[in-house]
């Protein structure tokens, strides 16, 4: 009997109003495994059969990525407060199939893509016209919609392991068969995925546990900081206890002087006495009781940490642009069996899984010490690239495992920094608030993706101008990606000097 009990979840029900079996869980995997056979292997499509220069298509695969990333927390505000988290997922993991269909459909019919190219005589290739490149954007748009809402239900019920584990099948089996087979093959069994992951999720419905929320944590953020203004000319109580405190609050907090500007939102007036006679509740986008705004209070003072956490993932985001074009134009033979460019991913991912199970989420990150690996392997390959008969071929006499060292070590850094950080978001966000920590951890994922677009256009505008050598040129060959890598390894440093001055002065909520 006590086992029993043990299964059930306090806080949850099925869909017959009963305590939820706390064995019952979601599908993962194959949403997994689609999202990153696409994801990863992006730019080697926008640049080999979409012929765009190195720099525009990682920039379309970061945008794709942090939009995708942003959507999910847009996502969490949906569910919360309009569709529950159940409809939610189960509609846009449709969505995300249609999405998957469109890109197969899209990269299959020839007319949809420009004439392959000599890859001898590589200057003179024909990029993807307006058509072509609006119809592709349509069908990852489309995509990118359901992978945002969908995927919000990775971080609240899965473990990354089992993220990672479907990232592995993705970057391997799948990347081999976008590129051996033809990429419309691998687009539709990602579609087939996708359409069997949404098939098992509904067809769970009586498993699945449904847990009431009180709301969206956006909108209660919203509400203190709209409360404040409102109140912003009246003025303060001589007697604190006669700030508002909701009665029915279960879990009350104390009243604290941080940030005395909120507690506006706190002060009772005439016209809320009038409003709370005729509803029994005062309207809470004008008056909000002491716990509430103390725990906006708390959150804030997460942000500044949270804000040193975003440039790991603009690093993070080479991995599968910038990274997967070095490995694109190098040798990746063992034997007779060449690994795609993509699937050089497979060596990050496999060092954060035996990160996660070697040290288990001890520490923060303090890996971005490392950075210099990527411009030292880069500084190799360009100087074969200058040195090579070889320079207008796709492939030069160079080879690709020199990139190990960066995807090993962005691995080891994504594992403690994924785990670190979510936990930590979580953790230290007050307790009617904890949806809102992971939505600021997809926010930094988010931010950092974006952060690396903004980053490209800058050093393209500026070393690409008045005569400059363009750092991002059209061809990899032709750029100095090792001197972008430098740049980003010393925004990095300061970045952990900022890390760290944060943490010290940072206080654990109680």
């Amino acid at each position: 009997m006590e086992e029993n009990q043990r299964q059930l979840v306090s806080d949850a029900i099925d869909y017959k109003g009963n305590p939820a079996d706390r064995t019952a869980s979601g599908v993962e995997l194959s949403e997994r495994l689609s999202t990153m056979a696409i994801v990863v292997n992006l730019v080697t499509y926008l640049v080999g059969t979409m012929h765009l220069s190195s720099a525009t298509s990682s920039n379309i695969s970061t945008n794709f990525g942090g939009t995708s990333y942003m959507l999910c927390l847009l996502g969490g505000i949906l569910a919360d407060t309009f569709l529950t988290r159940y409809r939610t997922i189960a509609i846009f993991a449709v969505i995300n199939a249609v999405g998957t269909c469109l890109l197969a459909v899209s990269t299959g019919l020839p007319k949809l893509r420009p004439p392959p190219c000599n890859p001898a005589r590589s200057n003179e290739r024909v990029e993807a016209n307006s058509l072509q490149m609006g119809l592709y954007s349509f069908a990852l748009s489309l995509y990118g919609i359901g992978l945002g809402k969908a995927a919000n239900g990775d971080f609240f019920n899965v473990f990354y392991l089992i993220i990672n584990i479907g990232t592995l099948l993705a970057v391997t089996v799948l990347v081999y068969i976008q590129d051996k087979v033809g990429r419309s093959w691998g687009y539709g069994i990602c579609s087939g995925f996708m359409l069997l992951a949404a098939f098992v999720f509904v067809s769970g419905t009586k498993k699945y546990r449904y847990k009431e929320t009180p709301g969206s944590p956006v909108i209660q953020i919203l509400q203190v900081l709209v409360a404040a203004i409102r109140k912003r000319n009246v003025k303060f109580p001589s007697d604190i206890s006669r700030l508002y405190e909701d009665p029915a609050q279960e879990l009350r907090l104390s009243h604290t002087n941080r940030l005395r500007c909120l507690d506006k939102a706190t002060i009772v007036t005439n016209k809320d006495n009038r409003t709370s006679e005729a509803s029994l509740t005062p309207n809470p986008w004008s008056l909000c009781s002491v716990t509430r705004v103390e725990e906006v209070k708390m959150l804030t003072g997460v942000l500044p940490i949270w804000a040193t956490t975003i440039m790991f993932w603009t690093v993070n985001a080479q991995m599968v642009s910038f990274s997967v074009q070095q490995a694109l134009t190098m040798e990746r033979s063992i034997g007779n069996f060449e690994i795609p460019a993509a699937s050089f991913n497979v060596f990050m991912i496999g060092s954060i899984m035996l990160t996660l199970e070697i040290y288990d989420r001890l520490i923060m990150p303090l890996f971005r010490k490392t950075r210099y690996s990527h411009a030292l392997a880069e500084r190799k390959r360009l100087s074969v690239a200058k040195t090579s008969s070889r320079t207008t071929a796709l492939i030069l006499p160079v080879s690709g495992f020199l990139l190990l060292p960066q995807f090993i070590l962005v691995g080891i850094g994504d594992a403690f920094i994924y785990a670190g950080q979510l936990d930590f978001f979580i953790t230290e966000s007050p307790r009617g608030m904890k949806a809102i920590g992971t939505g600021l951890f997809l926010a930094t994922i988010s931010l950092g993706l974006f952060l690396s677009t903004i980053l490209v256009e800058i050093v393209r505008k500026v070393t690409g101008t008045n005569d400059g050598h363009d750092w991002l040129a059209h061809r990899i060959n032709d750029g100095r990606l090792d001197l972008f890598y430098r740049l980003l390894a010393v925004l990095c440093l300061i970045n952990l000097e900022l890390f760290l001055l944060c943490a010290k002065m940072y206080k654990p909520n109680p």
